[in-house]
């Protein structure tokens, strides 16, 4: 059952990044993910942030390498001008590891936290470090829903698209939390997934994308792996998308979101 829109939430993919376990960058995972090539779990490897100032890589962690990692390599595979692109970032908790400090020390009889600790550790974090190194002073929204937080990602950032008539960055970003945090919320990995977003299709352009929400389940992996991470990992949750996108045909898939709402997502590949 689908939901009526009074709006058609309209887009053109022109590049992806992907950083996951087994998943190095997108060009890597398109034959894994179209079932040409085995997957096979390996560790992250997650590379320096090398476009921030010194001063400002060495401050950062785990979750905005991530973010900004996926994001540089969509807005490069667009061959797309950063500070021309609107941005949305989403993630289910951000930064764990300065949110576990923070508590310990507030926790501990000084109770001196951090400075460097406090701004790195608030959600939009990753937004501001993607402006110092991308140089965008375009807007960039943060959203989060918990395990649905890449699927009101990509419809926050498709009804920019859509209504603004603008190209809008994707950024979906999850990293695991330090114990005892991680066994209340469990993450196996370290994941980032980006799409670059456009009003009008381009020479660079993947695919045309139209979503709505509808009153249905999501769709699940045949490879256990990938599924696994799929269901582990709130990003995660837009490998769908990205099978259907390796496959090279027109389709349909169905992202978690919202329950009982589903997010639909018809592809139309370009070329």
């Amino acid at each position: 059952m689908s939901i009526s829109n009074t709006h058609t939430l309209n887009a053109w993919i022109d590049g992806i990044g992907l950083l996951g376990p087994g998943l190095e960058n997108w060009p890597a995972a398109r034959p894994i993910l179209a079932g040409v090539a085995d997957y096979v779990s390996q560790s992250l490897v997650v590379p320096a942030p090398m476009a921030l100032p010194p001063a400002e890589r060495r401050r950062v962690g785990l979750t905005v390498k991530v973010a900004l990692a996926v994001a540089q390599e969509a807005v490069a595979a667009a061959q797309a001008d950063a500070r021309q692109l609107a941005a949305v970032f989403a993630s289910s908790g951000a930064d764990g590891d300065n949110c576990d400090a923070i508590c310990a020390a507030l926790a501990s009889d000084g109770r001196h936290i951090s400075p460097t600790r406090f701004h790195n550790s608030v959600h939009n974090a990753p937004a501001g470090y993607w402006g110092i190194a991308s140089g965008a002073m375009t807007p960039a929204n943060v959203v989060c829903a918990y395990d649905a937080s890449f699927g009101a990602g990509l419809l926050e950032a498709v009804v920019q698209v859509s209504v603004d008539a603008v190209g809008v960055l994707l950024v979906a970003y999850e990293a695991p939390y330090p114990e005892p945090l991680q066994s209340k919320r469990p993450l196996p990995s370290a994941f980032g997934l980006a799409l670059a977003l456009m009003p009008q299709p381009g020479p660079r352009s993947l695919a045309r994308i139209q979503i709505e929400l509808v009153e249905a389940t999501a769709d699940v992996l045949e490879n256990a792996e990938l599924e696994a991470l799929r269901r582990q990992i709130p990003c995660a949750r837009g490998l769908p998308l990205l099978q259907a996108l390796a496959s090279g045909r027109p389709g349909r898939v169905v992202l978690d979101y919202l329950s009982p709402l589903g997010l639909a997502v018809e592809i139309q590949p370009c070329g």
